[in-house]
């Protein structure tokens, strides 16, 4: 039976401190660790054996990964990176503090740009302190200049299905650590989530999403493995 578990990565430094993250490579916090290791012992705790991990290339992510898969025994497990997998970009927003950027924008215009399904902020400037062209990362790709969570799943919903549907499939059990707006973009696939309700969707953070899947990949039982910080889920 195909087995998936999405897992958002734990507190990071600019969560902490209120600011729009997106493509930035910022680390985890020590409570962001924390609640890594905790997913890790949740995962052991259910039985959970993964066949692989996979990652963005955003260091929060990759350490929630590694730091999950060895509370649960299992950092052996192949870990395959992709930047489709990235949280959305936030042009223009990136780096920004949200209280400051209300205060210029309007709360609601905020509100839109980062809860909105088609809404992008504005795009970032060429050349800025936060420009990825030059990041070896993303060598041979053309980086966005902002995204929308419809533009993050145009770019994930590729990837889902070349890669790792075709292993859920074959009936293996994946994780994948991730971000905020890729995994809801995953969720939103999933679950077949309305543009209009995709808002209200929120993942959060260090806390393994259990998904028991069909062969078809269609949820058949969904739930979160730390019950105190679940968020309410999609109808199955």
């Amino acid at each position: 039976m195909p087995t998936l578990v999405l897992l958002r990565h734990g507190q990071s430094q600019w969560n902490i401190q209120k600011r729009f993250t997106g493509w930035v490579d910022v680390d985890l916090t020590s409570v962001g660790e924390a609640q890594a290791a905790k997913a890790g012992r949740l995962i052991k705790a259910e039985g959970l054996a993964f066949d692989a991990v996979y990652v963005s290339v955003l260091t929060r992510a990759i350490r929630t990964a590694n730091l999950a898969l060895g509370a649960a025994d299992q950092l052996w497990i192949a870990m395959i990176k992709d930047w489709r997998l990235n949280e959305r970009h936030y042009g223009a927003l990136t780096g920004l503090e949200h209280a400051p950027t209300e205060a210029r924008y309007g709360v609601e215009q905020v509100r839109i740009w980062r809860r909105s399904y088609d809404v992008p902020p504005p795009p970032m400037e060429p050349g800025g302190a936060h420009d990825f062209a030059d990041d070896r990362r993303y060598a041979g790709i053309k980086p966005p200049t902002a995204e929308s969570l419809k533009m993050t799943l145009e770019r994930v919903l590729p990837y889902w299905n070349c890669e790792i549907a075709p292993r859920l499939e074959a009936g293996e059990t994946l994780l994948v650590t991730a971000h905020g707006n890729s995994l809801r973009a995953i969720v939103k696939h999933l679950f077949s989530v309305s543009d209009t309700d995709i808002p209200g969707v929120e993942i959060p953070t260090g806390n393994p999403l259990l998904i028991d899947l069909t062969d078809d990949l269609r949820p058949r039982a969904a739930r979160y493995l730390d019950a105190e910080t679940a968020s309410v889920l999609p109808t199955i």
